[in-house]
């Protein structure tokens, strides 16, 4: 089954984070990934862009409206995600605290399953 982890940021968290952190987190995440394609678990990552580069697609009137955004009220964003491919829950939860945020007091992890994929054709 599908799960994926969320990766919830918030900046003022990582602005705090010295040099050694830095380079601790992003090696924790290099082992997090090389072991979960050598398990055959992992299907995919990506990291996002800060929301400032966001825009916001609604309806509105006669055809949708873009504005910038998103701009909510919350000091956490959406960073990126690890899609996995995983037996149950319970594994996509003790793979998710693997990921060097869940040590990281102000970030946290969100796992979720898929409950719809279209891979496409690639």
């Amino acid at each position: 089954m599908k799960y994926v982890i969320l990766m919830q940021v918030d900046p003022a968290v990582l602005e705090q984070l010295t040099p050694e952190q830095q380079q601790v987190i992003g090696e924790g995440h290099s082992a997090f990934i090389a072991a979960t394609k050598e398990s055959g678990e992992f299907v995919a990552t990506q990291a996002l862009g800060d929301p400032s580069r966001s825009k916001v697609v609604r309806a509105g009137g006669d055809r949708p409206e873009v504005t910038d955004g998103p701009f909510v009220e919350a000091k956490e964003f959406m960073g990126g995600f690890y899609l996995l491919d995983v037996e149950d829950e319970a594994r996509a939860v003790e793979l998710a605290t693997q990921i060097p945020d869940a040590r990281i007091p102000g970030l946290a992890l969100e796992v979720r399953p898929v409950v719809f994929a279209d891979l496409g054709d690639g």
